[in-house]
Formats: C-alpha cells, structure tokens, sequence
C-alpha cells in the first residue's frame, strides 16, 4: 500500500511519526478539512496530469483551481489528467491519497503559489485516509519539487 511506501519514505527524514491517519475518509479537499478539523484551503490537493516529458503532480491549496492557460504556458501542452486507472500506475498512488512524496521516479512535482501564504498546509500521505501537516517550505523540500509556480485560477 501508499501508505507504508510514503512512511518509509519519511523514516529517512525522521518525521514518519507525524503522518495522521483518520478513522474517516480524507480522499476530498472537504473530507480532508472535516478529518482534520481545519479550513478547506489548508488542504494541499495533489493533482496528476501528462505533461510533454511524463507525468507530473501539482500542488496547489484546497481553496484554488487549475488554470488551463496557466498549464498550457508553463507545460507547453493542454492540460490532460490521468484517468483513475493511470494514476497509480504511472505515480505510485491510487487517487484519494495522491501525494508528492513517495511517488515512482522521473515524476516531475510543482507547487503552486498558492500555498505559500499559509504557515502550514496538510498534503496527503498515500492513502485516502492520511496527511501530515507541513509548513510550505518543508513540503518544498520533502516533495524534491521543480519550483513554485503561478498556475491557479485567479480571484474573480
């Protein structure tokens, strides 16, 4: 399962101690923040698409969107997501508990600016029942991510 492979993944790091797991569903931004009790835009959702070179995962805060134009700028291709049967297979992790840590190699991995006006933010550990709780700065450098980039809808 994700969940062993994400802990292990931590052990190197010393932190697999601090994965939450709930006795609920956390597989949505909303079962997330219900599970944690916080607000839905603190959940960092992990989304997997096909890029140009492969797969990669976004990060972005469970308040925002995907911009396609934003994708198609930074990617120089149309924004497709893997279907359900992909994702685990080309990633390492079923949807539900998509996270950036732990995930097959060559996986490219970006963060969205989003979450960088949070003190702390809860990724997914692996498994539709899991998460830790990280500052931005740490989910940077636990997720070996490419960069931050600008690539959420804008504010209406």
């Amino acid at each position: 399962m994700s969940i062993e492979r994400v802990t292990a993944y931590f052990q190197q790091y010393g932190r697999e101690q601090d994965i939450l797991q709930f006795p609920v569903s956390s597989a949505t931004v909303e079962l997330a923040a219900q599970a944690l009790n916080c607000a839905p835009e603190r959940i960092a959702k992990t989304l997997s698409f096909m890029g140009s070179d492969g797969p990669l995962l976004i990060v972005l805060a469970g308040d925002k969107k995907l911009d396609n134009k934003k994708f198609k700028a930074n990617f120089h291709t149309k924004a497709k997501m893997l279907k359900g049967d992909e994702v685990e297979q080309l990633i390492g992790h079923a949807i539900g508990g998509v996270c950036p840590f732990g995930i097959n190699e060559g996986v490219k991995v970006y963060l969205d600016e989003s979450l960088q006006r949070f003190d702390y933010i809860y990724p997914a550990c692996g498994s539709a029942n899991s998460a830790i709780k990280l500052t931005p700065a740490e989910l940077w450098e636990y997720s070996h991510a490419q960069s931050f980039i600008d690539i959420a809808q804008d504010p209406v």
